[in-house]
């Protein structure tokens, strides 16, 4: 499992307050300690996570509205710089990228083929503005591609060289459930640094605490001021009442237990003649992790690659066997993800796959919402489960 040198921190000298001014200092520091910082800026209508130099690259003043299938901008009047929902990628798209060669094969005079292997770049990233739910994204993925007997070294390697700075929730969107899945408002574990804006009294502030030595190190060098009880209970009561405003729910049961309950609900015939099995809800996914492989050779046959690319399992292709596809229909494609993500992703590893950040009712083309569909199919068991379709 990652370690990284995080530990839980007391005592003094682990929180602060810093000012607006402090996240520039925040991202010059990591930088000049030979971390790439990855941040929130606004791009081409979105906000998303790319590498910034400066705190002027951050979204001041930007938010979001959110529904099923929807995302737009709006502009706010005070100036908040983490006031927005999770954005179209996830940290994932830099622990785990998209699309990476594994190995190349050359051809030598004798014949005889030399492989080399491709080691991970020694990027050392900072993250900066990674929300509750996503810290549990990743430490889903850790205990997925790090926490096993079959490590994905080129992960570790990423990952073991993070340092995460968290920012708390205190702005849900509508598609929001975190609270559903235990991820969040708050920011309780896995973090180098937690910052918490405190924004409205005239006196825009972070209320910032250490999670680890790194953490406690880079923050002794902040342009900072001692934590104070105003800001301290300011920054809680926004995030509390964050988990008041959430704008999407799981129903109140064992997901575990219904997925498994409602494997022949007709639900899944419902949602299933409004799925395009496009496979953006993976894609999306902070916790999706399936990939597959391509062998590519030039026209001589004497050079030869093998690339890493994520796969979804609403790919006909992903469950193919010699005698075709082993879910041939978009019943049973999304069926499986659902139940995957909601119901036997503990039986495999012990938690939810599931963080409840909505990334995959925004971006569905459709607005198919996970959330309607597991109360839905709660309600069809209360009622009685009907034989429905065998599985597939």
């Amino acid at each position: 499992m990652i370690n990284a040198g995080r530990r839980a921190m007391t005592g003094d000298g682990t929180t602060a307050v810093i000012g607006t001014d402090g996240l520039d200092a925040l991202i010059r520091i990591l930088a000049a300690r030979g971390r790439t910082v990855i941040g929130p800026t606004v791009r081409e209508g979105a906000i998303v996570l790319a590498e910034i130099a400066g705190g002027d690259e951050l979204p001041h003043g930007w938010g979001v509205e959110l529904e099923a299938g929807q995302y737009r901008l709006r502009p706010r009047p005070d100036g908040a710089v983490f006031a927005h929902s999770a954005g179209p990628q996830s940290w994932k798209t830099f622990l785990h990228p998209q699309r990476e060669r594994q190995w190349t094969a050359d051809r030598q005079a004798d014949g005889a083929l030399a492989v080399t292997e491709d080691e991970p770049p020694p990027t050392s990233y900072a993250f900066l503005g990674v929300r509750p739910c996503d810290l549990r994204a990743i430490a889903v993925q850790d205990r997925v591609l790090a926490g096993g007997p079959h490590v994905d070294s080129r992960y570790r390697a990423r990952r073991e060289r993070a340092f995460l700075v968290a920012a708390e929730c205190t702005e849900p969107g509508a598609t929001c459930f975190c609270t559903s899945m235990g991820a969040g408002p708050a920011a309780d574990r896995g973090y180098d640094l937690a910052l918490t804006e405190v924004v409205g009294d005239g006196d825009h502030r972070f209320w910032v605490r250490a999670g680890s030595d790194d953490g406690a190190s880079v923050l002794a060098e902040l342009p900072r001021r001692p934590a104070d009880e105003g800001t301290e209970s300011a920054a809680r009561e926004s995030v509390a009442a964050a988990a008041d405003r959430m704008g999407r729910s799981m129903p109140p049961v064992d997901l575990q237990l219904l997925m498994r309950d409602t494997l022949h609900a007709e639900r899944w015939n419902d949602v299933a003649s409004r799925c395009l099995t496009c496979g953006n809800c993976t894609m999306v996914c902070p916790t999706c992790f399936c990939t597959t492989a391509e062998d590519v050779t030039d026209l001589s046959g004497d050079h030869a690659e093998r690339w890493r690319r994520w796969e979804s399992c609403f790919d006909l292709e992903f469950s193919h066997l010699p005698g075709g596809p082993v879910r041939e229909s978009g019943r049973s494609r999304y069926r499986q993800w659902a139940t995957h993500k909601l119901g036997t992703w503990y039986d495999q590893f012990g938690s939810s796959g599931c963080v409840g950040c909505g990334r995959c009712i925004v971006w569905c083309p459709v607005g198919i919402d996970i959330t309607e569909e597991a109360h839905a199919l709660n309600a069809e068991r209360a009622a009685g489960t009907p034989a429905g379709e065998a599985p597939s």
